[in-house]
């Protein structure tokens, strides 16, 4: 199998869908603005969000995937199927519980994660009754993420990551045509991911038929698999933890600062998510299957040889992405957010956010592609640990750089404590010779610096033509960025080429998986 197709499909179904939901928050900052209404949205959507990047999409896929590689290796059909209904059954029991309890403790969660709110009772009121709706969108993505794992352990990658579409599109249909029947009219977004959570489960059932894998839940908690994906979904739910444990404190301090504060984070965390969801969650998505299915047939120089690739393919894409989004902040803030209630101030906020946010942008794919590995050969202990050091490292920087930088402190904190993160863990993989440095990868990201900079001089000419970026309607302004990133793609790429870099190449081949 071509590694690099799945990825460029990975990645296309992925673009579409941050595209989905740049228009869905276009339509949020259209209607809302930086405001009382979005902050509270938006604290009260981050905590079903985020339990859910830590119970399923990460931990959980981390854990069960090896697993289940394992068994197609090793075990019959029959087996295959009682583990994956017991991991089923398993799942529906234990998100459920606590999703009811959730449900229950709402307002002890807002109290919790956002204590600014505690001042203003009409402030936690609302996010109380908003995440009380939307808590049960915790069991449909889980259950979602959980088919999604089967399908990527058959090589169906394309099917899954189409999945998130679904949410965006239910935003989008209610933030436009049915807020009018809610009153405030922001509870229409809470409704709208619960819909979207459950299509995003519902479409998912046909491909899973398809394979033969669609088995009905079992309560069976002595399978020999299940007890091995839970001795390893602890240390997995440390590790992917300890980000969104960091995204909470960041909330509680946002929370204590002036108003709009959590909105600016929340749109600049959006943009940083677009390249990290094309270029690190989808190359880790393909990269990962592939280091477990290469790690279970004892493929060593394989192994190597695939986590090589996937740091190159890191490196190319995530440099000049990183340098385009600091150059380009406030014009892309300007274009994509500034109407309606979002006002010039809301655009400056927010870039402040942003541009830190771009300083750690390529170590926060890089951490993706390292974790990978480790996670991959289940030796799920060192990620998990250095996760938690730079989690402290970043809390121990926030007080300091909030002082100093106000809200976009905690972007800066993040960004500083991933690159420590990242070199930790390049060191560990260096220590266990399952990575290598050489002058030939000194002179490979050497070319790649060249590429960026011929960029960014190119880059800076046709800013300095461009007429101003609140001038002319969105589809003129949108025009003529989609132009600046297409001249700048096209002039790091033919770079590239001239200096012996060609992308083609770098499509690399894995064996199926009998």
């Amino acid at each position: 199998m071509n590694l690099l197709k799945p990825f460029i499909s990975v990645s296309a179904m992925t673009l579409i869908s941050r595209i989905l939901g740049f228009i869905r928050d276009v339509l949020i900052a259209n209607t809302f603005g930086a405001s009382f209404y979005t902050d509270v949205f938006f604290v009260s959507f981050k905590i079903p969000n985020l339990l859910r990047r830590i119970f399923s999409d990460g931990a959980f896929s981390q854990a069960f995937i090896p697993i289940l590689m394992e068994y197609r290796s090793t075990k019959d059909k029959k087996s295959m199927e009682e583990f994956i209904s017991s991991t089923f059954g398993f799942m529906i029991f234990i998100v459920l519980f606590f999703t009811i309890l959730g449900m229950f403790f709402s307002r002890f969660l807002i109290s919790l994660n956002a204590p600014g709110f505690l001042e203003s009772l009409e402030k936690l009121t609302l996010s109380t009754h908003l995440l009380t709706i939307m808590f049960p969108y915790i069991l449909f993505i889980s259950l979602s993420s959980f088919f999604s794992s089967i399908l990527y352990s058959w090589n169906y990658f394309f099917i899954p990551s189409l999945s998130p579409i679904f949410l965006n599109l239910s935003i989008i249909f209610f933030s436009s045509c049915c807020s009018s029947f809610f009153h405030p009219s922001i509870v229409a977004l809470a409704w709208s991911v619960i819909i979207g959570g459950f299509f995003q489960l519902l479409y998912q059932l046909p491909f899973l038929y398809n394979i033969n894998m669609l088995v009905m839940p079992n309560i069976s908690w002595n399978n020999i698999g299940l007890i091995k994906v839970l001795k390893k979904i602890g240390p997995a739910v440390l590790g992917t933890s300890a980000n969104q444990i960091s995204l909470i404190i960041n909330t509680i301090f946002s929370s204590l600062l002036n108003a709009g504060s959590i909105s600016w984070i929340y749109y600049a965390d959006r943009l940083i998510e677009f390249p990290i969801g094309i270029l690190g969650v989808s190359l880790n998505t393909i990269l990962f299957t592939s280091l477990s299915k290469t790690h279970k047939k004892n493929k060593k120089s394989e192994y190597k040889k695939l986590l090589h690739w996937g740091l190159q393919i890191s490196l190319i894409l995530s440099i000049p992405s990183a340098v385009i989004i600091f150059i380009l902040a406030k014009p892309i803030i300007i274009v994509l957010f500034q109407y309606g209630k979002f006002t010039y101030f809301d655009v400056l906020m927010t870039e402040q956010v942003l541009k830190y946010y771009s300083f750690g942008l390529i170590s926060f794919i890089l951490v993706k592609i390292l974790s990978s590995a480790f996670y991959s050969c289940e030796k799920t202990n060192i990620p998990m640990k250095i996760s938690f050091f730079a989690l402290l490292l970043t809390q121990l920087m926030n007080p300091f750089l909030i002082f100093y930088f106000k809200h976009s402190g905690l972007a800066l904190s993040i960004s500083i404590s991933s690159w420590i993160n990242f070199l930790l863990l390049y060191f560990e993989l260096y220590k266990r010779k399952m990575i290598f440095f050489n002058f030939r990868e000194l002179i490979f990201i050497l070319k790649l610096i060249i590429s960026t900079l011929v960029m960014v001089v190119i880059l800076l000419l046709v800013l300095n033509v461009m007429p101003l970026w609140d001038i002319g309607s969105f589809y003129n302004k949108i025009i003529r960025l989609i132009f600046i990133f297409f001249i700048s793609g096209a002039v790091y790429l033919l770079m590239l080429y001239l200096l012996g870099i060609h992308i083609l190449n770098f499509s690399y081949k894995i064996s199926r998986l009998s």
